[in-house]
């Protein structure tokens, strides 16, 4: 059950949900979360009510198309896959959206799944004893 910040500098509507997607695509493909787990941020900054800021660093020299995304889930991915999830996230952003490669900041903060109420103020992945435990589909969050 990934939950995904994406914050982008002159996103319109569709160029958001263009990044959106090519982040559940790659959600889907490299850790194997369920099609149907998506919850989702999406941000547009125009510049002038809010902006974000970014530099040249480790190389990479990012531009005003930079896109910031951030990805809480639960424990338990390899490093390999952390690494195939940023580089398909990559690919997908620029064939769905046109944003370039050096242009995508991707963070991820993992946490247990006592962490997660997915709704009615209810820990689902980590009922109290007597209450029954969410079912155990793909590799959400």
């Amino acid at each position: 059950m990934p939950f995904v910040r994406i914050d982008a500098l002159g996103a319109d509507p569709d160029r958001l949900d263009a990044l959106g997607r090519a982040v559940h695509d790659a959600l889907v493909e490299t850790i194997g979360i369920p099609q149907d787990d998506r919850f989702q941020v999406l941000v547009g900054h125009d510049g002038a009510g809010g902006s974000l800021r970014h530099g040249t660093y480790l190389g990479i020299r990012r531009d005003d198309g930079i896109v910031f995304v951030t990805i809480t889930l639960r424990a338990g991915r390899t490093p390999d896959q952390k690494r195939a999830l940023y580089r398909r996230a990559a690919e997908l952003a620029e064939a769905y959206a046109g944003t370039e490669p050096h242009n995508m900041f991707i963070s991820l903060y993992e946490n247990q799944s006592v962490d997660w109420s997915l709704g009615n103020g209810e820990a689902q992945y980590c009922p109290s004893p007597g209450e029954g435990a969410a079912p155990a589909t793909g590799g959400g969050g």
